[in-house]
C-alpha cells in the first residue's frame, strides 16, 4: 500500500464516510497526507453532487427527532434517488443527524434564495438605521450591510449553517459528503421545527 497504513485509511474513512478504496487512492494522491486528503474528498463530492444535481430525489424517508424534555421536535423530509439507498442505516443516520441539527440551531430557512425579500429588506432597514449617525461613507454602509446580510444566511439557513457535530463542515458539505459515498442525489425537501411556547 506504499506507505499507507491501515490505521490512516480508517482514520479518513471517519472523518469522511467515503469508501476504503476512495479513502486509499486519495491518501496516496496526497502521499499520505490526512488533512489535505480529506479537503480532496470533500471537493470531489461538491463536484459529484453538482452533476447530479438535476437528477429526481423521489425516495427518501422522514426521520422525527423529539428532544428528551419532550418540547422541542423536528420533521425531517431528507430525499435521496432511490429506495434502495433510502433504506440503508447510513442514510437514516444521515438523517437523524440534520434532524439534530435543525434542533439545535433553530434554522428557518433551506437556503438563501428562500429568504423572502420583505425580510431582506427589513434586516438592510434595521443594518441602515445602526449605521445611519456612524459618520461612514455610503459604500462603506452598503458593504456592511451586503456583509451583513450574507452573514444573515448563515444564521438562519439550513444548508449555509455549520454543521453542529462538525463546525468545520456546512451542512451542505455534509450532504455532498453524501452524495459521494452514496453515489445519488441526496436533498433535504423540507422539514418543521416544533418548540413549545414557540
Amino acid at each position: 500500500m506504499s506507505g499507507i497504513t491501515i490505521d490512516l485509511i480508517k482514520q479518513l474513512r471517519d472523518r469522511t464516510q467515503a469508501s476504503f478504496a476512495d479513502c486509499k487512492n486519495v491518501l496516496e494522491e496526497t502521499n499520505g497526507d490526512l488533512e489535505e486528503a480529506a479537503k480532496q474528498l470533500r471537493v470531489r463530492g461538491a463536484a459529484i453532487a453538482e452533476k447530479r444535481g438535476d437528477r429526481e430525489a423521489n425516495a427518501g424517508i422522514v426521520d422525527a427527532y423529539i428532544h428528551s424534555n419532550g418540547k422541542l421536535g423536528v420533521l425531517l423530509d431528507l430525499r435521496t434517488e432511490t429506495d434502495f439507498v433510502a433504506k440503508t442505516e447510513e442514510f437514516r443516520a444521515l438523517a437523524h443527524d440534520i434532524a439534530l441539527h435543525i434542533a439545535a440551531a433553530a434554522p428557518r430557512y433551506i437556503r438563501a434564495d428562500e429568504i423572502p425579500d420583505t425580510d431582506r429588506e427589513d434586516e438592510k432597514r434595521l443594518i441602515m438605521q445602526q449605521f445611519a449617525e456612524s459618520g461612514k461613507p455610503a459604500n462603506v454602509v452598503e458593504k456592511i450591510v451586503e456583509g451583513k446580510l450574507a452573514s444573515l444566511a448563515k444564521d438562519i439557513c439550513l444548508l449555509e449553517q455549520a454543521f453542529v457535530k462538525d463546525q468545520g463542515k456546512t451542512v451542505q458539505n455534509v450532504l455532498d459528503e453524501a452524495v459521494a459515498k452514496f453515489g445519488e442525489k441526496v436533498t433535504v425537501a423540507r422539514f418543521a421545527r416544533m418548540q413549545v411556547g414557540e
